[in-house]
């Protein structure tokens, strides 16, 4: 892609995303995240109708007298964008590939934070760390970051999201708003993400595309590992194959689920042809 086609892609993107964050996710994301970080701010002699679960027993024993704690909302907070450009995002059997369904939430999300003044970063990984752009604030910066989800060429083609959550808790050393956004066809990144939840507030967004689900029945079929490049012949008319495939897509929705809801992180599904539009206004709305 050249740059003039780089940018038009970038404007068109940035188009469709910022009416949408602007006109319906601005007022959810300020509703959903805004308010929840709260940082010390001072300690004051106890007033009728304080919180008594704010007293401040060790402050309290040395004057003789209630003291309680008051803490400020932080007003900015910073959002990460921990996005998957791995091999596997190069699927669609419909009009978009994984990876269009997830620059255009990222985006959305992106235009969404900066609406309510926040910083927003980038991580790009593979199975090794192929882009960190430190949170900034601003339209440009925005821009920027949607430039780099489309011309972004990985120099692998694996995916370990384990390492992308233990970059993350290095870079990160305050508490940050984080979407992970992937296809999560990976495992064993569960202790990791139990790590950075105990910092961070952590959503894993899952894009699967419908023939990841169920393979159909064409006859013999020359596939393809989008992460490995192995090629083999596949028979999809033999029933077994067909379960075992369907299978293994179960397992690694089953990792995802089980592995972020341990951790106390949110989880978003959606297939590539579904409205990510509704299902992030529901998942908003239900926090």
């Amino acid at each position: 892609m050249d740059t003039k086609e780089i940018l038009q892609k970038v404007r068109k993107i940035e188009i469709k995303t910022r009416r949408l964050s602007d006109h319906i996710f601005s007022g959810e994301y300020h509703t959903s995240f805004k308010g929840r970080g709260m940082s010390f701010a001072e300690v004051r002699q106890y007033q009728y109708g304080d919180d008594i679960r704010a007293i401040d027993w060790n402050v309290t024993a040395r004057y003789n007298e209630p003291y309680v704690k008051v803490f400020e909302e932080e007003r900015e907070l910073t959002m990460m964008l921990v996005v998957d450009i791995s091999g596997s995002a190069d699927f669609g059997s419909s009009e978009n590939f994984k990876k269009d369904i997830i620059t255009e939430i990222a985006a959305t999300l992106a235009f969404s934070a900066t609406t309510n003044n926040d910083k927003i970063g980038l991580i790009l990984f593979s199975d090794t760390i192929e882009l960190f752009v430190p949170p900034k604030k601003g339209k440009s910066h925005v821009l920027r970051i949607i430039r780099d989800l489309i011309q972004t060429e990985p120099k692998s083609r694996k995916t370990n999201v384990a390492l992308a959550l233990e970059y993350l808790s290095q870079v990160m050393k305050k508490k940050a708003i984080v979407f992970v956004i992937s296809d999560f066809v990976a495992k064993d990144y569960e202790r990791t993400l139990k790590i950075a939840a105990r910092k961070h507030d952590i959503t894993g967004i899952r894009i699967y595309d419908k023939r990841e689900q169920e393979m159909p029945d064409v006859g013999f079929v020359l596939m393809k590992d989008a992460e490995t490049d192995e090629e083999m012949y596949v028979n999809t008319s033999d029933k077994n194959v067909r379960l075992a495939y369907a299978k293994h897509f179960d397992e690694m929705a089953d990792v995802f689920k089980n592995s972020f809801t341990k951790s106390g992180a949110g989880i978003i599904n959606n297939r590539v042809d579904e409205s990510y539009v509704k299902k992030l206004l529901a998942y908003f709305k239900a926090r």
